[in-house]
């Protein structure tokens, strides 16, 4: 089984940041640890209201990544100004997510299966640039088939629902990862690679990562708020840690 990848989502760094309008903490400096500590790429979010990331972030975001060899997953609503960002720095990945203006964090998965013929032309026109498409979508049959459609080379689950009854201790939390599990086959059976994020902790990331067809974790807003407590490095470190007991014990 191969090595599963941990991108890490350092939005809230700069979230934090934003709080009280100064330069610091600076989400680039943390996206440099976050790779020092084993991270395999960086994830950001430039949102239309800007509430965390700003368009200089990306700048900075997009030059250490290329600098560094290690990738940069660009998540973007679908609308024309954050497609020419996109097109303006090419990297390496961009993942389509839905946005509301209300919300406070993602809500759910890109709607590919409504969306589908504005959804499509922009995967296109980012795959021509060069550009790895994700589509982020729930872990329903119907959206990871219209996002094979759509052209996407790469389905993101939300698995958010499924963290959240973990944690509540809900009666449906199995239930909810069968329907990844089903989801993940699906995808990688019609040539997809197959990440997963949202919602991810301590507590939930061996029953994920030890799905085989896996092949990126993303996460942010756990390893952030765990930070405060035991630093960032050593959060990703052992997130890393748990991530690659489950993949040992799975191929065991």
């Amino acid at each position: 089984m191969s090595k599963l990848r941990l991108g890490v989502n350092i939005d809230h760094v700069a979230t934090v940041r934003n709080a009280r309008g100064e330069g610091y903490p600076d989400p680039v400096r943390a996206a440099e640890m976050a790779l020092a500590a084993g991270a395999d790429g960086i994830t950001a979010h430039l949102r239309e209201d800007r509430r965390h990331i700003s368009d200089a972030d990306i700048d900075a975001l997009a030059v250490i990544c290329r600098r560094r060899g290690r990738p940069l997953n660009f998540e973007m609503a679908v609308t024309p100004e954050m497609e020419a960002i996109a097109l303006a720095h090419l990297p390496h990945a961009a993942c389509l997510v839905p946005e509301r203006r209300e919300e406070v964090t993602t809500e759910g998965g890109l709607d590919v299966v409504k969306g589908h013929n504005a959804i499509a032309p922009v995967v296109r026109r980012l795959a021509e640039a060069g550009i790895r498409v994700s589509c982020f979508i729930d872990a329903d049959l119907g959206q990871v088939a219209a996002s094979k459609s759509a052209g996407a080379q790469v389905v993101e689950l939300h698995v958010g629902a499924y963290c959240q009854g973990v944690r509540d201790r809900q009666p449906n939390a199995d239930a909810l990862l069968e329907k990844i599990r089903q989801a993940a086959r699906e995808a990688s059976h019609l040539g997809l690679e197959v990440h997963l994020g949202h919602g991810i902790d301590f507590e939930t990331v061996k029953p994920l990562a030890a799905i085989p067809e896996i092949m990126e974790l993303n996460i942010g807003h756990f390893l952030i708020g765990e930070a405060i407590f035991i630093g960032l490095g050593p959060a990703i470190q052992r997130m890393r840690a748990l991530m690659d007991e489950a993949r040992a014990t799975r191929a065991a």
